[in-house]
């Protein structure tokens, strides 16, 4: 067996109602003056309240940042660490989707530590310490409460990523009920995004690729194909939710530990440059870099096709199951009426040619692809998914 190493968040709870008990299940781990980060439309929604008032019964003082935006930038993350600076932050709770529990984490690690942001890009060189970290999310895609990633936008489209196990949080806190008001398209955008998630963790050329990660890449699946569906037209279903947000946690265990590859590193000018969400950015390309990635990766698709649809358990072969399993995603966004063609999301071909070379410079994704991709095939996948 090839030796590993696998981190996760050290403490997680899954539980209906329980971000309003934050401040009693995870109170004394953060200290008393708390930095509290999350978006406007989450404020505006009042769904901060419950969780903010919970903080407040148990005695903390609370500095709210509510102006995280998607693909949040450089600028964003450094007034949220000002923010926090001037509360005296002990503690960093985060609150939301992806974009807002990743400038909670960078937060987290920059009042902790003092350390500089430019030394910490990349794998495995930011430091610490951070300051106590609770993340709970109201989206059920990005798996980011149990990853040590954080992507920030710098400048005008460049995405960069800091990844350590030292930004893993102290808590995940995952309450189903957060999520019974998300919208029809961002219930299916992330949710597909979470099974991105899983495929790339399981068919990852990681050397870290490893037997736990893989398991949890399957079950992942199993939860997330069997109820995306009933989640997206079934909203207030918790039984559903619930599965969703289990599957998009142990989907992102699996990926933190057993990188995501191709299909994130041609997500990311999509989202970058356009500002198309991410999750729809990653479903967007996702058949056709499966697609290129066949001649190297069938037989791993091949491996979970039944999990995400149990029907294809009685495809033969594994040319035949890992095709089916491809269209199989392909008519998944149809029905969940994701728009599934790069024209659909206002993206024009002459913008092709730049985006190709853009995702080139995503490096630490592109090395755990399956197949090597050089810029003219990444030309050729935009090509096809546009």
């Amino acid at each position: 067996m090839n030796p590993f190493t696998f981190n996760t968040t050290a403490s997680i709870v899954l539980e209906p109602g329980s971000s309003r008990r934050l401040g009693e299940i995870a109170g004394r781990k953060i200290g008393k003056n708390v930095l509290f980060v999350t978006d406007p439309g989450l404020r505006r929604l009042g769904l901060c309240d419950p969780v903010l008032a919970s903080l407040g019964e148990a005695g903390h003082d609370v500095a709210v940042f509510d102006t995280v935006e998607a693909d949040p930038s450089l600028a964003t993350l450094m007034k949220a660490v000002e923010t926090g600076r001037s509360a005296g932050a002990t503690g960093v709770v985060g609150f939301g989707g992806g974009s807002s529990l990743d400038v909670a984490k960078l937060a987290a690690l920059l009042l902790g530590s003092g350390e500089d942001l430019e030394g910490a890009w990349g794998v495995a060189n930011a430091k610490g310490p951070r300051l106590p970290l609770v993340l709970v999310p109201t989206t059920a895609g990005t798996g980011s409460e149990v990853t040590p990633v954080s992507i920030i936008t710098v400048g005008e489209e460049e995405k960069r990523g800091v990844s350590s196990a030292v930004i893993l949080p102290d808590v995940a806190l995952l309450d189903p009920e957060l999520t019974l008001g998300l919208p029809p398209a961002i219930t299916a955008a992330t949710g597909v995004d979470a099974m991105v998630h899983a495929i790339e963790a399981y068919a990852s050329k990681s050397a870290n690729n490893n037997p736990l990660s893989k398991m949890l890449a399957k079950q992942a699946l199993s939860l997330l194909g069997a109820n995306i569906e009933t989640a997206v037209f079934d909203g207030r279903n918790i039984e559903a939710r619930g599965a969703m947000l289990l599957g998009s946690m142990l989907a992102g265990q699996a990926f933190a530990n057993s990188p995501v590859a191709a299909v994130h590193a041609l997500a990311y000018p999509i989202g970058g440059t356009f500002h198309v969400p991410h999750g729809l950015s990653n479903a967007l390309v996702l058949q056709h870099v499966l697609r290129f990635n066949m001649p190297e990766a069938a037989h791993l698709y091949a491996e979970i096709a039944a999990d995400a649809f149990p029907a294809l358990a009685r495809e033969e072969g594994t040319q035949g199951r890992c095709a089916a399993f491809i269209e199989e995603l392909a008519d998944l966004s149809k029905k969940l009426g994701l728009q599934t063609r790069l024209r659909d999301v206002k993206i024009g071909e002459e913008h092709l040619p730049k985006m190709a070379a853009d995702a080139m410079k995503q490096t630490r994704l592109l090395v755990n692809n399956p197949r090597t991709v050089s810029e003219a095939d990444a030309l050729a996948i935009y090509r096809a998914a546009w």
